[in-house]
């Protein structure tokens, strides 16, 4: 049978022309960031943050429930202990709340007002939470009730 002739494809130059490329190009993160959380629906309402775990105390054997609440899927079981996605991770600090031990997972996240938020513990997330809860229900009762003031002067009344 007669070989056909083939042009001779250096593939070792094609890797490192695709790596000299990939290396003047800027990746756009964003965009890549918002194609790998446009399939698990879950928005992204934090510009910056970041999540640590630390490997001495996680039980993550025992339990890997932190695994079983993230919606995103950013957690995952790896060899011996739990792993992390940078790039789906949104910082909303389930694994926090859900992990049984204190300190073992440690959420610092910017908010998009520029507000730096950090949390290591249950009782600090529910803490945050019910504090950001509170000033929207102050600023929806501020919008709809009038001041004092304005009250007074309404219906003519004097200090």
């Amino acid at each position: 049978m007669p070989e056909k002739s083939s042009p001779n494809i250096d593939i070792f130059d094609l890797l490192s022309s695709s790596r000299e490329k990939a290396r003047t190009e800027k990746p756009d993160k964003k965009k890549q960031r918002e194609e790998l959380l446009a399939p698990t629906g879950v928005k992204e309402f934090f510009s910056e943050g970041s999540l640590s775990i630390n490997k001495h105390t996680c039980a993550g054997v025992q339990c890997k429930i932190c695994i079983k609440a993230c919606p995103t899927n950013a957690l995952y079981w790896k060899a011996g202990e739990v792993g992390l996605i940078e790039d789906l991770c949104v910082y909303c600090g389930a694994c926090v709340l859900s992990c049984m031990v204190d300190d073992c997972m440690k959420v610092k996240r910017k908010r998009e007002n520029g507000v730096v938020e950090c949390f290591s513990k249950p009782k600090d997330v529910v803490g945050l939470q019910n504090r950001i809860n509170a000033r929207k229900r102050f600023e929806r009762v501020h919008g709809v009730f009038p001041s004092w003031e304005d009250y007074c002067r309404k219906y003519g009344l004097r200090k």
